[in-house]
């Protein structure tokens, strides 16, 4: 049975383990790491503040430390999607 994700982002998975989002096909050669650092309360609600964003490749034969590509950190998990989903669309098109 294949996997079908509840939540999608322009056409790609999106899934939340608390506050690690993974974003992207495990199928394809890289996927977005996402970690929210902090949060801020905006009415009732905490939302994302600081998210710490990598560009990870999904070659489970490299170190570790080899699989990160790209990393920056981002105010607002809009903004961290926005940017990473530029990363994933190029580093998964080469």
């Amino acid at each position: 049975m294949a996997f079908t994700p509840k939540l999608t982002y322009k056409g790609k998975p999106l899934v939340r383990k608390d506050n690690e989002l993974y974003y992207g096909n495990m199928t394809d050669p890289y996927v977005l790491y996402l970690q929210i650092m902090t949060t801020k309360p905006v009415g009732d609600q905490q939302v994302a503040d600081k998210v710490h964003l990598m560009l990870l490749s999904t070659d489970t034969a490299k170190a570790p430390q080899e699989r990160v590509m790209r990393q920056t950190t981002k105010i607002g998990l809009y903004n961290a999607l926005d940017i990473g989903s530029i990363w994933l669309q190029k580093a998964n098109a080469q």
